[in-house]
């Protein structure tokens, strides 16, 4: 594990393959950590990528620097913390592969630095245009349970009382039944205790639907995606037919959103977190369209 400070995180982030091989930068989902990518990454580096794979703010041992900074869990918060990592690191090209919030933040880096993305991949969750979150049909909304739990300040105290006990609960409903070991979610679970974990993932969800505090230097970054729409940078979008949470339905209709190569994969009886559930599959997906969309831009010469 290594670490690197930016101006509000104390960033802790796994780091493997050659420093020579090129930057693929891979941020976990809600709720995971960098286990959940671990498979993912380690192939990737058999085939000569250097992996980046952060913890994101409130997960692990990534540390707020200050007790004053508020606990901003959007996706656009998550997607500074990846460019200030990316600058402290000098990396000034990169790929992103990144599963639920961090694909999300995926989508808000495609818009906030696309000139500094090879290609993006987003596990599990489709694209939200303009960063907007619009209110959900009937049966979203029952799959989203979760969320207007958290939006109640019963649910939310409950959430605050018992993080893992909470987390256990996606992870028993989100895939099929039995598609995880007990040690697996034991050792992920231990990046739920950070002291701020509850605090970010109550306000990643609550600020979708309700006002609350922000961190205020967000406004412009905050400002560019309200603005994008579209996005330009080659995208890959990696989802589960038997994702209980955000089944491929809901992203049917994504492709009108972008200008640059997207394709979508939809892999038979996986759940919300192909990472783990096929990690083959998903990085030898990353790496075919990586290989046929990176080239292309360099024919081009962009």
């Amino acid at each position: 594990m290594k670490r690197l400070q930016t101006s509000k995180l104390d960033i802790a982030y796994l780091e493997g393959g050659s420093s020579a091989g090129q930057p693929m930068l891979l941020l976990h989902g809600w709720p995971d950590d960098p286990t959940g990518l671990s498979d993912v990454a380690e192939r990737l580096q058999t085939h000569g990528f250097r992996t980046i794979v952060p913890w994101l703010r409130g997960f692990g041992p990534t540390r707020f620097r200050s007790p004053e900074t508020v606990r901003d869990g959007r996706a656009v918060a998550l997607a500074r913390d990846a460019i200030d990592l990316l600058d402290g690191l000098g990396i000034e090209r990169c790929s992103v592969v990144g599963h639920d919030w961090g694909g999300r933040a995926a989508y808000n880096l495609a818009a906030l630095i696309p000139d500094r993305l090879d290609m993006i991949a987003a596990l599990a969750i489709g694209y939200a245009p303009n960063g907007r979150f619009t209110t959900p049909g009937y049966d979203q909304a029952r799959r989203w349970w979760y969320q207007w739990y958290m939006n109640h300040d019963g649910g939310a105290e409950k959430v605050r009382a018992d993080p893992i006990g909470f987390a256990r609960e996606q992870w028993d409903s989100w895939s099929p039944e039995g598609w995880y070991e007990e040690a697996a979610f034991i050792q992920t679970a231990r990046s739920f205790r950070n002291p701020d974990w509850a605090a970010i993932t109550l306000h990643g969800y609550r600020s979708r639907w309700l006002p609350e505090p922000v961190d205020l230097s967000y406004d412009d970054a905050a400002g560019i995606i309200a603005g994008t729409a579209r996005l330009r940078v080659p995208t890959l979008m990696i989802q589960g037919e038997a994702d209980a949470c955000d089944p491929p339905a809901e992203s049917l209709e994504d492709l009108v959103w972008f200008e640059g190569p997207y394709e979508r994969i939809v892999l038979p009886g996986i759940g919300h977190f192909p990472g783990r559930e096929a990690a083959h599959h998903v990085a030898d997906a990353v790496l075919r369209f990586h290989a046929r969309h990176t080239t292309t831009l360099i024919r081009r010469g962009l």
